[in-house]
């Protein structure tokens, strides 16, 4: 009976793989707004009817391709900050590979980029499940900031009188254990990151900027100043 089940949840796993790949050939031709689960059995050579029985709506659909990706996106952040631990490099540098990690990802997955970082889909409102995966690239750098403040510390960037409760909500919300001035500088420079693989994914550098890589690599070096982790 259990080889049974097995084979079936084997079959089952494989058919879900196959309609998330589908739905990401999607996105990548037409754009998340005009994903159609008929679309998806049709490509498939399955019956709507079937492929329902595996997402119910296509919000379920797009919550799993969101959450896949950002898991994704999660991981090449978090392995980056692994290996440039294992090298011993300092915290600046770590910040930096985790950055250069988000983009190498972006680069080479754009249409889930735009998935999770581009305009909103109409009609669709991501749920709680969402959050978890969406923080983990948040986390990695999070991790980065506390390794450093507990040991050489952290160059406080300055913070006005009018933003410090706002700045104390988010260190009690998120970013315990650390002071308020860089829990405030940690959501801009998150902001700033998205903004810059953005504006290059989406053609905002035509004309403007030519070396992406070394202009991305000096931003994400004004990025760790801005967050407390000045250059040598």
């Amino acid at each position: 009976m259990s080889t049974v089940r097995g084979a079936r949840e084997r079959a089952r796993a494989e058919v879900t793989a196959a309609i998330k790949d589908e739905a990401r050939r999607g996105l990548a031709a037409e754009g998340a707004a005009k994903l159609s689960l008929r679309a998806v059995a049709r490509e498939l050579g399955m019956v709507s009817s079937a492929l329902y029985r595996y997402f119910p709506s296509r919000d379920e659909l797009l919550t799993a391709l969101i959450i896949d990706a950002y898991d994704s996106l999660g991981a090449a952040a978090e392995e980056a900050e692994r290996a440039s631990l294992a090298a011993g490099a300092p915290p600046r540098a770590r910040w930096i590979a985790v950055c250069g990690a988000v983009r190498g990802w972006a680069l080479a997955r754009p249409h889930e980029w735009a998935l999770v970082y581009g305009s909103p889909v109409p009609g669709y409102s991501a749920p709680q499940d969402t959050i978890g995966p969406a923080s983990r690239v948040a986390n990695t750098l999070i991790g980065i900031l506390r390794s450093a403040y507990a040991g050489h510390g952290l160059a406080l960037p300055p913070l006005p009188a009018a933003l410090r409760p706002e700045a104390d909500r988010m260190t009690a919300e998120f970013a315990d254990g650390l002071p308020p001035e860089v829990a405030a500088a940690l959501v801009a420079a998150w902001a700033q990151l998205v903004g810059l693989v953005s504006c290059e994914l989406f053609g905002q550098y035509e004309r403007v900027v030519e070396d992406r890589a070394a202009f991305f690599a000096h931003a994400a070096g004004q990025l760790a100043h801005g967050v407390g982790l000045p250059a040598a």
